[in-house]
């Protein structure tokens, strides 16, 4: 059996960027949701930082949800350098 986590976590919906479409169970920070999160990934093999901040919350069968929006301006570059890969 585990235990009821429902009010020590939510889901992280990123909405747009480069994981678009993802969602992630994440705790809560002092009883809230963050505000902004950093999430690392690979980009043609490159780890690469995006940063995402919120810009909704809402409830789905009585579990948090919140919706992320992509920070292109803060974070890595998603192109990829066709120039390297020969």
């Amino acid at each position: 059996m585990s235990a009821d986590t429902s009010g020590s976590e939510y889901v992280a919906e990123f909405v747009d960027g480069p994981l678009e479409g993802d969602f992630e169970h994440r705790a809560l920070v002092g009883g809230k949701p963050e505000q902004r999160i950093g999430m690392m990934a690979a980009v043609d093999g490159l780890e690469s930082l995006f940063w995402y901040d919120a810009v909704e919350e809402h409830q789905v069968n009585g579990q948090l949800r919140v919706r992320f929006r992509f920070d292109a301006g803060d974070s890595d570059p998603v192109e990829s350098d066709d120039d390297n890969n020969d």
